[in-house]
C-alpha cells in the first residue's frame, strides 16, 4: 500500500498545496544548466530523411511523442546551431501552450523550430525525465492556467516558463519517483493503446461497411427487411477501382446528380453587412451530422449574394476541399437542420443533391473509400492541399434506384449508429484512464503519495 509522506509543509503556492517537508521549491530557472533558448523561425519546406528532423508544435501529440506522419528536415548547416542533446525537453510557447516533449536518441538526430523553447537542466539537481512528468501533471495545468489568466494573449515566453514553480525531491527520490511512473504509467499506457487500436478497428468496420454497401448493395437479410432483391445479378461496372456493381445499377458522374459550389465566406470578410454564423472546417471534421441549432458556430458577416449563395439547406452535404494533410480531404458532413444566417464557411464546398437523389446515400458515397480515394489523388499541394473543382464532379459514383438509395441510407444510418455508440464507449473508458494516469502522476511529482518503498522493493521496476 502506497502511503503518503510523514511530514508535509505549505509551499505557499494555491495551486500545488502542501509538499513533503524535506522537498524543496525551486523556480525553473534554478535548475537550469544554461539559460533557456528559443529557435529560429525556419520554414518548414524539407523532407529528406538524410537531415535532422525539424521538430515544430504540430509534431508534438499529446502523449510528448512525435508524429512520424508530420515529418519534416532542416539541413545541417541550419540545424546545426539548434541541435538537442540527450535530456533535452521542448516546450510550447504559443498554439498548444505547455506542450512538452523530451528528446534521447531514439529519435535521431533533432533541431527545434520556433515557437519552442529548449531547457537543458543541470542533471545533479534535477533528472529531465521528473521534470517530464512534472509537465504532465495536473499542478502543471494549475501553472499555466494562472499564466494564460495573466497573460494578455496566449503565449507563455521563456521568461514566464523561468518562473515557474517546481517541487524538487533529493534526486535518489527522483528516480524512485521516475521508476515508480515508468512502470505505472507503462501499463496504463498499454490498456490505453489497446483501446485506441479497437476504436481504429471500428472505425476500419464502419468504413468498410459503408463502401461495400453503396458499391454492392445491401446484404440479404437487410434487402429481404426493405423488400428489395436480396441476391441480384452483377455486372461489370467498367471502372477498375469500382469493379462489379448489381445489374440495375448505373455509375454517374457526381455532377450528374448533384451540384457543387464552394465557399468565399470566411471571419476575415470586412464587406458583408448582414450576420452570419459559419459552419467551418472543424465543425465538418470532428462530426458527421450537422444541426444549425447544435453547438457554437463562427460568428461573421457576408454580403446578400453570399448568404443567398452559400446558405445551407438540409440534405446537403457539405466537405472538405483544401487542408495541411492530403488525407483529411474530402472529408464529409450530413447537413440535417438550416436556419437563414447558417452558411457555409471557406476552405468548404457544398454539394447539393439533384432532383430524387436521395441526400443520404449521397452522404454515404461521399465518406466510402470507393469515392474519397477518387478525390484524395486528385489534391495538389505541397505545405497545403487544395482539390479542384473538376475532380469532384467528375467522381465517378455506383447510383442505385431511388427505393434501394432510400433503403441503403436508413441500413447505414441503423448500423453505423452502433458502432459509433461502441466507439463512444471505449472513448470514454480511455479518458478515465488518462484522468487515472494524470490523477497517479501528479500525486508522484508533487509528493502526495511516498514511494520510495515500493521503488526499493522492486515492484515499481518490475511489477512483484
Amino acid at each position: 500500500m502506497i502511503r503518503p509522506y510523514p511530514q508535509y509543509r505549505d509551499s505557499d503556492v494555491e495551486w500545488l498545496g502542501d509538499i513533503p517537508g524535506h522537498w524543496k521549491l525551486r523556480s525553473f530557472r534554478q535548475l537550469l544548466s544554461e539559460p533557456l533558448k528559443y529557435s529560429a523561425n525556419e520554414e518548414a519546406k524539407y523532407n529528406s530523411p538524410d537531415h535532422p528532423r525539424f521538430i515544430r508544435i504540430t509534431d508534438i501529440d499529446d502523449e510528448g511523442r512525435l508524429r512520424s506522419e508530420t515529418f519534416r528536415s532542416l539541413p545541417f548547416e541550419i540545424a546545426e546551431p539548434y541541435m538537442l542533446k540527450p535530456g533535452d525537453l521542448l516546450f510550447a510557447r504559443s498554439g498548444s501552450v505547455g506542450r512538452t516533449f523530451l528528446y534521447d536518441h531514439s529519435w535521431g538526430p533533432c533541431a527545434y523550430a520556433g515557437y519552442l523553447i529548449r531547457a537543458r537542466v543541470d542533471q545533479t539537481q534535477v533528472l529531465p525525465k521528473h521534470v517530464s512528468y512534472y509537465s504532465g501533471s495536473a499542478s502543471y495545468a494549475g501553472w499555466l492556467q494562472t499564466v494564460a489568466i495573466q497573460a494578455t494573449i496566449k503565449n507563455v515566453s521563456a521568461s514566464r516558463y523561468a518562473r515557474m514553480p517546481v517541487p524538487l525531491p533529493p534526486i535518489d527520490e527522483q528516480h524512485a519517483i521516475s521508476e515508480f511512473l515508468d512502470h505505472e504509467t507503462g501499463k496504463i499506457d498499454a490498456v490505453i493503446e489497446k483501446n485506441r487500436q479497437l476504436i481504429e478497428r471500428l472505425e476500419e468496420y464502419r468504413t468498410a461497411l459503408i463502401t461495400r454497401t453503396v458499391t454492392r448493395g445491401l446484404p440479404p437479410h437487410a434487402a429481404r427487411e426493405a423488400g428489395l432483391n436480396h441476391s441480384p445479378r452483377y455486372r461489370d461496372s467498367g471502372i477498375e477501382w469500382l469493379g462489379e456493381i448489381p445489374a440495375e445499377w448505373e455509375v454517374k458522374r457526381l455532377s450528374h446528380i448533384a451540384s457543387y459550389r464552394t465557399s468565399s465566406v470566411d471571419k476575415k470578410s470586412v464587406d458583408g453587412e448582414l450576420r452570419v454564423r459559419l459552419c467551418n472546417y472543424t465543425d465538418v471534421y470532428y462530426q458527421d451530422r450537422v444541426r444549425a441549432t447544435d453547438g457554437e458556430f463562427m460568428n461573421a458577416t457576408a454580403t446578400k449574394r453570399e448568404v443567398e449563395g452559400f446558405r445551407l439547406r438540409r440534405g446537403d452535404v457539405v466537405i472538405t476541399k483544401d487542408s495541411e494533410d492530403w488525407r483529411d480531404i474530402g472529408v464529409s458532413a450530413l447537413i440535417e437542420e438550416s436556419a437563414e444566417d447558417f452558411v457555409c464557411g471557406y476552405h468548404l464546398g457544398i454539394i447539393r443533391p439533384r432532383g430524387l437523389m436521395n441526400p443520404g446515400f449521397l452522404f454515404r458515397l461521399m465518406q466510402s473509400v470507393a469515392v474519397n480515394r477518387q478525390l484524395q489523388v486528385s489534391a495538389s499541394g505541397v505545405t497545403r492541399y487544395g482539390l479542384p473543382r473538376a475532380a469532384i464532379c467528375e467522381a465517378q459514383v455506383p447510383l442505385p434506384p431511388a427505393d434501394e438509395q432510400w433503403a441503403i441510407a436508413a441500413f447505414l444510418d441503423r448500423e453505423t449508429e452502433r458502432v459509433n455508440v461502441l466507439c463512444s464507449r471505449v472513448e470514454t473508458a480511455v479518458e478515465r484512464l488518462l484522468d487515472y494516469r494524470t490523477a497517479l502522476v501528479t500525486a508522484a511529482v508533487t509528493g502526495k503519495i511516498d514511494v520510495r518503498e515500493v521503488a526499493a522493493t522492486g515492484i515499481g521496476g518490475d511489477g512483484a
